[in-house]
């Protein structure tokens, strides 16, 4: 079954086989409104055929698909088996120890049993908090007022940068455009002062990954950069790092280390910022100077102190992007380091160190932060199995970390048929909406039963 039959119209040439191509990530994903806005379909494109509409922040294609496959088998939500990308849970052993200050520390190789670090069968990826080779509650040393939480990441970045390590960091800003307030965009800091102005959270995603054309920024002919990302976009960074392939003006080949922000939801924009809390609770967004969302509630501050809105993030589910709830990675499993304010008390950071590469980073820039044990790796256990449990829930096949890395555009359609997921077909003579496609699989239900 293909998604689009125009292909197998044109001049009666037969279709190369194995072909995939854009319009079958368009109707698996982007029609069928399952697009996480991670950008990793425009990083990976080799052609650069593939663009982020400025209105509705979606991929689309800007010229000529080639049928590479490309963008379909690194989605997240399409060809990517995401969980595939996470490591075993066990560290793996290095051949040198890890440096704590002057004092070498062996890496743990096998699981304690009584740890909840790591799994306990040392095997599989999604069990425990996966793999973890340091766990922390961490803030700020330099205590900047405008960072989220404990500012672990804008310290660590800073770090970063002063000493030289990397070269840029992909973050987000807000928006310059004074109609798109609390909107976050994704730039590249290339010096302290310009990461400082990105401190804070946002809560829609901005196609991150996208931004690593850095070709518009001063870099040196071989950058370095550091990703902030959502644990989407970073399971398809690394996914792009463990099978490269030409990646057109995206610089995928350039990032050094991968930070994961913890998330369980991302929202869509208009509905959260401009729908919710502007026009149905009155929020004045020029007077917002924080919107946090901690312990399971959205919490939105004023510039003088007052708090202009503190309820349970549930109510605001029906903003959120629908192809969140098919993502059981709440804890960044594939990144170098995943951070984030569960476990951690009001004011702190919890810091989840997966990697040599994240341990490295992290070991280095000890003196930018206070450090203390993580305070309740328990509430990251349960939120992580929440999660999992909507994921499965949500999912049209099964998650499994085992499995192989990339999934056939013909077994996606198969899974995902006669459902509210389904992929929207798109026929020569007639566009199927999404409603009238609903509709059809409603019917089509009622008959098979």
């Amino acid at each position: 079954m293909k998604g689009n039959s125009l292909r197998e119209e044109m001049n009666d040439i037969a279709e190369a086989p194995r072909k995939t191509w854009f319009w079958e990530l368009a109707a698996g994903v982007i029609d069928a409104d399952r697009c996480i806005e991670c950008g990793t379909c425009v990083a990976v494109c080799p052609s650069n055929s593939i663009g982020v509409n400025e209105l509705t922040n979606l991929p689309e294609l800007v010229k000529m698909c080639t049928g590479c496959s490309m963008c379909w088998d690194f989605c997240p939500r399409a060809g990517l088996r995401y969980e595939a990308t996470w490591p075993p849970a066990t560290p793996e052993p290095v051949a040198a120890p890890v440096m704590i200050g002057a004092k070498p520390v062996e890496l743990i190789t096998k699981p304690d049993p009584a740890d909840p670090y790591f799994s306990l069968d040392g095997v599989d990826p999604g069990a425990g908090l996966g793999r973890v080779l340091g766990a922390y509650s961490v803030r700020s040393a330099s205590r900047n007022e405008d960072a989220q939480d404990g500012g672990a990441v804008t310290a660590l970045l800073a770090a970063l940068l002063k000493a030289g390590a990397i070269d840029g960091a992909l973050v987000s800003k807000p928006s310059d455009d004074s109609t798109t307030p609390w909107k976050g965009v994704a730039t590249i800091a290339t010096n302290v002062t310009e990461l400082r102005a990105t401190s804070g959270s946002f809560y829609n995603q901005t196609m991150a990954l996208a931004e690593l054309n850095l070709s518009k920024y001063k870099l040196p002919v071989k950058p370095r950069i550091a990703v902030v990302a959502t644990p989407c976009a970073v399971e398809g960074l690394r996914a792009m790092q463990s099978h490269r392939w030409p990646t057109g003006d995206h610089r995928v080949d350039a990032v050094t280390l991968s930070i994961a922000l913890m998330c369980t939801k991302n929202f869509d924009y208009d509905s959260l910022i401009l729908g919710d809390l502007e026009l149905e609770r009155g929020i004045d967004l020029r007077r917002v100077s924080k919107i946090d969302v901690t312990r399971g509630r959205l919490i939105v501050e004023y510039v003088d102190g007052a708090i202009a809105l503190d309820e349970p993030i549930k109510n605001f589910h029906h903003s959120a992007l629908k192809g969140c709830d098919e993502c059981a990675d709440f804890m960044g499993r594939s990144a170098d380091i995943a951070v984030g304010s569960v476990g951690s008390d009001d004011g702190w950071t919890t810091v989840l160190i997966r990697t040599d590469r994240g341990m490295l980073a992290f070991d280095q820039m000890r003196g930018a932060f206070d450090i203390r044990d993580l305070g309740d790796s328990l509430a990251l256990l349960r939120l992580d199995q929440l999660d999992q449990k909507i994921a499965n829930q949500a999912l049209q096949r099964k998650l499994d970390p085992l499995g192989s890395y990339f999934i056939e555009y013909e077994e996606h359609v198969k899974n995902y048929q006669y459902t509210e997921r389904t992929p929207v077909l798109i026929r020569s003579k007639t566009a199927i909406t999404v409603s009238q496609f609903r509709r059809s699989v409603q019917t089509a239900q009622l008959n098979k039963n």
